[in-house]
């Protein structure tokens, strides 16, 4: 593919895509097997979808790439999926965790369905309120202006610990209802390894093509910005997919988990390498996001919904959030 010259980057983000399709494929694939929409989209997607920021931060830690795009790299991954990426579904098609009292007949299947929409509304719950959590971390360890090797540990851990618990929370619920993963289990995850090597190999030849560009906006100034435009288009595929298809509770927990890659993971992983010095919109970006996580929250949390002239809120500040962190 690098010898097809002007091609070869046209090539290479062929070759991501078509990874994140694949993945997405299987994805659907594990969710007709029966894997929860909550839980198919804050344990599994956001490893699928969020794999090329980690192989940014991994690739730039490895080559002592500037931190300050790795920090780029996740707000923008970030902003955009708590604004752009969930409000233009919710402008299209609407975005309802709960369903509709009257597309359920029966009482025994109304109950069943408003103990299914009580428990996504808390799950999405939960994962919101992680995401406040771990921005405010990443907020409060960065006051300095840096993340240092400690601070990586810390924000690390907090990572693997979110996912234990959701590990766990999966096997238990499975031994309440007694059911067992599907025999096609460890295709999938091979398949998902498979994409994972695929977007492996195309993030790091599109970072060093790059890295050595001088155009306007194709240049090492706008690294963070081009790789996070790059590794959200997995979710803008994600979430108008699921949106289309209405399963809106994995629109919603696709976009909100796959944050969690992000912040803190990404950032952890760079500070493990070195230290970490934040870019100057970092206050905005934070506070964008935050804020962002707070609306959702407050509608989800009292409503059950997000109206779609919502839509429009979301997609106004992610045009704040552009015009305020761009390079000059």
């Amino acid at each position: 593919m690098e010898r097809h010259g002007a091609a070869a980057p046209w090539l290479f983000l062929g070759l991501f895509l078509a990874a994140s399709a694949l993945m997405i494929w299987r994805l659907e694939a594990m969710s007709d097997d029966g894997m929860e929409g909550t839980v198919l989209g804050t344990l599994v997607m956001p490893y699928c979808s969020g794999v090329g920021n980690l192989v940014f931060a991994f690739v730039l830690g490895r080559d002592h790439g500037p931190g300050g795009e790795v920090m780029t790299n996740a707000l923008v991954n970030n902003v955009t999926n708590m604004t752009l990426l969930i409000g233009l579904p919710t402008l299209i098609w609407g975005m309802r965790v709960t369903a509709p009292a009257k597309s359920v007949k029966s009482r025994r299947g109304k109950g069943k369905r408003d103990q299914a929409n009580q428990v996504n509304r808390l799950s999405l719950l939960l994962t919101l309120t992680a995401v406040l959590f771990f921005t405010g971390a990443v907020w409060a360890l960065a006051r300095d202006g840096s993340l240092n090797f400690s601070d990586g540990l810390v924000l690390v851990g907090l990572f693997l610990f979110w996912q234990c618990f959701h590990v766990f929370e999966v096997l238990k619920s499975n031994v309440r209802e007694n059911k067992t993963f599907s025999w096609m289990l460890p295709v999938d995850l091979g398949l998902l390894a498979i994409g994972a090597v695929a977007v492996y190999v195309s993030t790091e030849w599109l970072v060093r093509w790059v890295s050595h560009q001088d155009y306007r906006f194709f240049n090492k100034d706008y690294l963070g910005w081009l790789s996070g435009w790059l590794m959200v288009l997995p979710n803008a595929m994600l979430a108008l997919y699921y949106g289309w298809r209405g399963r809106p509770e994995v629109v919603y927990s696709s976009q909100v988990g796959d944050g969690h890659v992000c912040i803190p993971l990404c950032v952890g992983i760079y500070a493990l390498f070195h230290p970490l010095k934040v870019p100057g919109f970092f206050e905005t970006g934070i506070l964008i996001l935050g804020g962002a996580t707070i609306f959702h929250a407050v509608f989800v949390a009292v409503f059950g919904k997000l109206p779609r002239a919502m839509g429009l809120v979301l997609i106004a500040a992610y045009g704040v959030f552009l015009v305020k962190g761009l390079p000059r």
